[in-house]
């Protein structure tokens, strides 16, 4: 046979027989020891299941680094019926990978979007105080929260809830931004981060917690396409257009830069890659 065809049938062989695969019920990974005042990395999750489609670079600093993870949970979902099950799934989610778990307020927030931003000012305000309180509280070092482009309203809104809540902290706040993609792809990161088959595998066996959503739509079984076609895009975005690939077979895309008083400032000139072999605390380490 044609090894070319081979590989897309097997491929295809693989994908077809992992819909078999049991979601949720497996045990929890184990989780370092962390130190009392470990640096903290937020994650703003638009979605109960956000934390861990695009938590490859948390993931490996809470295991490679000690950085403690919380995953604060904007929302959980438009659909009523469905909130109160989906924190049941987002928590045991959290607790397999790993993650801490906040929630912004007592049932997320509702009505995350730019259109809410620019119709209902003082509702949106409101939402903005509690991230920022949130952002008082935990004294990150990094935060994890959408580019400005990721398509989805949920997604764009969370992006600007973040921003116009970082704005209001004032000159004794500062941290590590690390945007992120997942519906729209970003023009310009400048980080690309490699997973390897553990990490990438624990990441989707977290996902399977989130049964109602998996089973309606399987994606958990697409992340590793998704990160395959990412080390594609990340050869040149990331390092440069005609640069050669690394050898990673798995990665995902991040844009970090600085947040102070002042706004954004760029961390490093052009692009960097961090391999399995590099601690991801050592690139993301004190300023």
């Amino acid at each position: 046979m044609n090894p070319y065809q081979q590989f897309v049938t097997e491929t295809a062989r693989l994908l077809k027989q992992a819909r078999q695969q049991p979601l949720g019920g497996f045990p929890s990974f184990p989780r370092p020891v962390l130190a009392p005042n470990a640096p903290r990395i937020l994650v703003f999750s638009p979605h109960p299941d956000d934390e861990v489609i695009i938590g490859g670079v948390a993931l490996r600093l809470l295991r490679e680094s000690g950085w403690r993870v919380v995953n604060v949970a904007v929302t959980l979902g438009s659909k009523k019926a469905r909130q109160a099950g989906r924190l049941e799934e987002l928590r045991a989610c959290c607790q397999c990978i790993g993650f801490d778990l906040t929630l912004a307020g007592p049932s997320g927030l509702e009505g995350i979007n730019p259109r809410r931003r620019q119709e209902d000012p003082a509702e949106w305000q409101s939402a903005v105080d509690i991230i920022a309180g949130i952002l008082r509280e935990q004294a990150p070092r990094a935060i994890l929260f959408p580019h400005d482009q990721d398509w989805n309203s949920t997604h764009v809104g969370v992006h600007w809830l973040v921003r116009d809540a970082l704005e209001l902290l004032g000159p004794d706040f500062d941290c590590l931004t690390l945007e992120t993609e997942f519906w729209g792809a970003m023009a310009n990161p400048n980080l690309m981060v490699e997973l390897t088959p553990e990490h990438l595998g624990d990441l989707i066996t977290a996902l399977t917690f989130h049964v109602g959503e998996v089973q309606r739509n399987p994606y958990h079984l697409t992340l590793p396409a998704w990160m395959i076609d990412n080390v594609r895009r990340g050869a040149e975005l990331v390092g440069g257009q005609g640069g050669a690939s690394p050898d990673f077979t798995y990665a995902t895309l991040y844009r970090v830069r600085h947040w102070t008083a002042a706004g954004w400032n760029p961390l490093w000139t052009g692009g960097r890659t961090l391999p399995h072999t590099t601690r991801a605390g050592d690139l993301l380490s004190p300023r």
